[in-house]
């Protein structure tokens, strides 16, 4: 008997499809049935091996090694899954098995990760790829009668490898050449740093900004309000305001405007991060993390989309779930919904996935135990496909003049005339607790007006500010981020035809930072990494973020440059660009970059170095002490006066050595400590400490009273 492996990137994916294929019986690393053997990966199972391996003396981090160019490029398998490669290993070349599925995540990334697998495998059989964008049984069965080979996605494979390459290069070089130049660990990526950048550049905008007093003049009669332009002189408005009251105002002008506002398109990955952000201060990766979940557990579509659309095919789908949604949902109760699935369907505007949409089964299951925030992400996805489908909004503005004491003095109003998706849209965010900041749509309703009509009116004068900037939150750098490099499209390239920009002439959403799966991680990296800090839902750079945006070339923290890169990425796996040409120009770069860069000016060269914190006088040679992460130590290097925090004395006393207990000692050879413990008694004490130092290598210490 002959089998087919099937490969999944986790094991839950492979749990998932082993049960709808019939491999029901558990084996060490596998599941086994129906002519089936399925298996899976922990994520990357290989990756590109570290500098080291390549030679032993990149181990080291030296000026005069780089670049780092790997030919040819070798792979590793990490300690903790070797374990998990061996069991596909062996099963890819198992004798009876005669064929190999492809079921790693339908994307760049999970194309990747087979094809390491694969490779490092030293596999030869046939190949075929599992796409699908939902885990519900129906569309594993659908995906497996159309299984496609895997050579039909060989250019997605090289944008993938080049990606990779591209980030290994430019990460290891970059980031060595400039730790090496600085005296710090600097990590510079290829994506994160022109991020960084744009928060740097904003953080600055910020700063610079000088906030400038104006007044504005105000009018009104009986309920109606209407305002003047901005004053600059407090004399001038209160001299106008003085000229307005009690006069009267007529209007000059009533215009009348009807307007349509079409329904929001479905959700891709980075729209969704960026709502979820907005409404629940979820940070991008958790909002990836938990749709994740929710794909996994077979409620929602594939996540890492870039889509807003749904396919020709999925009408009836999508309109059946529709009807199916108005139960589960508690906003949308008693709801008069006609769906216009048309609106939202278009072949042409999706590529790997189609847009983020509930699936059957969550419409069948409902909320029923899920976590609260998967809950939140579930409203707010069903929620919008509601809205996508509902009638657009329709409303009538009314802009009207007046003039008074030879100024002019606006009023503006609106009424509804049909609600249409914002009916749906405003139930949902009335269900919503104070997570968000979203405010309600204020309608400010005129009187009847007509031209000629006068007023007698009262007069105010309100003072203003002009505001700064504001600090990029999660949401508002995602978008950034995704818009990265549209401003330098020619004008044609960004305005041009939908047909146009579907035959690969250009669109502004070609460009951008990373991709939605990826841009999540990049973020979070920044701030691990203590480049950027979250101060409440602002993303705001660290003096060390900072200090590497400026230091940095333009190369390595432009938008725009790293953008373009991204959109070749885009290129190569639509077959329209050489993977090769553009691997040769990343060395290029690289080679450049270590070449300008080979030394810095001595003032720069403490740029990164923290500010040290003085203890107090070193009671050997009288240099300062200054705190470390481990230790207290002399700034003299040729004194060896050290201080340990882990210190076996305060350790055994369950006590932490702490910066006002070494100051103390320094400074009094002596400190009072509180709640010392005693071994023998298992109770605590307060004693007088005393600095013992002998000259050594070594300080002692001793209780010289208990208190």
């Amino acid at each position: 008997m002959s089998f087919q492996l099937v490969i999944a990137e986790k094991p839950s994916v492979a749990r998932s499809i082993a049960a709808v294929i019939g491999a029901t019986e558990k084996q060490n690393g596998y599941w086994q049935g129906g002519g089936y053997l399925v298996s899976w990966c922990i994520g990357h199972l290989v990756s590109f091996a570290e500098a080291g391996q390549y030679d032993e003396k990149y181990c080291k981090w030296k000026y005069e090694d780089l670049p780092i160019l790997p030919q040819p490029w070798q792979f590793i398998v990490p300690d903790e899954k070797k374990q998990q490669f061996e069991i596909v290993r062996s099963l890819l070349n198992r004798p009876d098995v005669d064929s190999v599925t492809a079921a790693t995540d339908a994307g760049r990334e999970g194309e990747l990760i087979f094809r390491f697998v694969y490779q490092m495998a030293g596999c030869t059989k046939p190949v075929k790829r599992l796409w699908i964008s939902s885990m519900e049984d129906a569309a594993i069965r659908e995906g497996f009668a159309n299984l496609r080979p895997d050579s039909d996605y060989d250019a997605l494979y090289q944008s993938a490898l080049c990606r990779a390459k591209a980030d290994w290069l430019v990460g290891i070089n970059a980031t060595r050449l400039f730790s090496v130049l600085y005296h710090k660990t600097l990590t510079v990526g290829r994506v994160q740093t022109p991020t960084l950048k744009m928060l740097v550049d904003r953080d600055a905008k910020i700063l610079r900004f000088q906030k400038e007093r104006y007044y504005t003049v105000g009018i009104q009669s009986g309920s109606l309000k209407a305002g003047g332009g901005r004053i600059a002189s407090m004399d001038e408005a209160d001299t106008l305001r003085q000229a307005c009251a009690g006069a009267s105002a007529i209007c000059s002008s009533v215009k009348r405007e009807k307007k349509t506002e079409q329904p929001p398109k479905l959700y891709d990955l980075t729209t969704l991060q960026r709502e979820a952000n907005r409404l629940f201060s979820f940070t991008a990766k958790q909002t990836l993390d938990y749709a994740q979940q929710l794909y996994e557990k077979k409620l929602l579509t594939y996540p890492r989309t870039d889509s807003q659309y749904l396919t020709e095919d999925m009408g009836q789908t999508a309109q059946h779930l529709v009807s199916d949604l108005l139960g589960p949902l508690p906003f949308a109760q008693g709801l008069d919904l006609t769906p216009e699935v048309g609106r939202v369907l278009n072949s042409k505007k999706v590529s790997d996935h189609h847009a983020i949409i509930p699936t059957a089964e969550f419409a069948k299951q409902g909320f029923t135990g899920l976590a609260e925030s998967e809950c939140k992400l579930m409203n707010l996805v069903c929620s919008k496909l509601l809205c996508a489908i509902a009638a657009p909004h329709e409303y009538e503005t009314v802009t009207a003049v007046f003039s008074c004491a030879g100024n002019e003095f606006t009023a503006k109003g609106k009424t509804v005339l049909v609600p249409g998706w914002k009916e749906i849209d405003q139930r949902f965010r009335s269900t919503l607790k104070a997570d968000g900041e979203e405010e309600a749509e204020s309608l400010n309703t005129l009187p009847e007006l007509a031209e000629g009509q006068s007023f007698r009116v009262t007069s105010t004068v309100s003072e203003h500010f002009t505001s700064p900037p504001k600090a990029y939150t999660e949401d508002t750098l995602l978008s950034a981020m995704e818009r990265a490099g549209a401003e330098d499209m020619p004008e044609d390239k960004v305005n041009c035809s939908a047909g146009a920009r579907e035959g690969g002439l250009g669109h502004a959403e070609r460009k951008g930072l990373g991709t939605p799966a990826t841009r999540a991680a990049i973020l979070e990296k920044l701030v691990q990494m203590g480049f950027v800090q979250r101060k409440g839902k602002q993303l705001v750079p660290t003096k060390d973020g900072i200090n590497l945006a400026v230091v940095l070339p333009e190369s390595l923290t432009s938008p725009a440059l790293t953008a373009e890169w991204e959109n070749r990425l885009t290129e190569i796996a639509k077959g329209n660009a050489d993977p090769d040409e553009f691997m040769a120009e990343i060395e290029t770069q690289v080679r450049q970059l270590v070449r300008t860069y080979s030394c810095i000016s001595a003032d720069k060269q403490n740029l990164f170095q923290s500010e040290r914190v003085i203890i107090g006088k070193c009671p050997r040679c009288g240099e300062n002490v200054y705190e470390g992460k481990k230790n207290f130590y002399c700034g003299n290097r040729g004194c060896q006066f050290v201080m340990w925090k882990n210190d076996r004395f305060f350790e055994q006393r369950k006590k932490a050595f702490t910066p006002k207990i070494a100051a103390a000692l320094l400074k009094n050879g002596k400190a009072k400590v509180k709640g010392l413990y005693s071994e023998k008694t298992g109770k605590t004490y307060d004693a007088t400490v005393l600095l013992a130092d002998t000259g050594g290598k070594y300080v002692n210490y001793r209780v010289e009273r208990k208190e």
